[in-house]
């Protein structure tokens, strides 16, 4: 798997999981497995980091049964940068599916 392409995609699924609910690292790990990508904590963090530092996500720490965990949600920028992303995937979709 070519990890330079494929992180725009990992990318692309946080802010669309974080659209629907908000998420935490582990939850999102397992979710992102689930589409074939194969992320360690020491990898999706600093994502998750620097997705909140460009002002995507906001977080924060939540008591969720005994565990605090910290959960992320989505921001006006990030559902921005959302649909921004899903205009521009529908037109690469065209050209390289519809073309063929």
């Amino acid at each position: 798997m070519n990890s330079e392409i494929y992180s725009g995609f990992i990318r692309l699924h946080i802010l669309y999981h974080a659209s629907k609910e908000p998420i935490f690292g582990l939850g999102i790990i397992e979710e992102l497995k689930s589409h074939g990508y194969n992320l360690s904590p020491g990898t999706l963090y600093p994502i998750l980091h620097k997705m909140e530092d460009v002002g995507y996500l906001k977080s924060e720490k939540k008591q969720v049964g005994k565990k605090i965990r910290r959960l992320y949600e989505i921001t006006p920028g990030g559902v921005e940068a959302l649909h921004d992303a899903r205009m521009k995937i529908k037109e690469l979709f065209r050209e390289l599916i519809e073309e063929e």
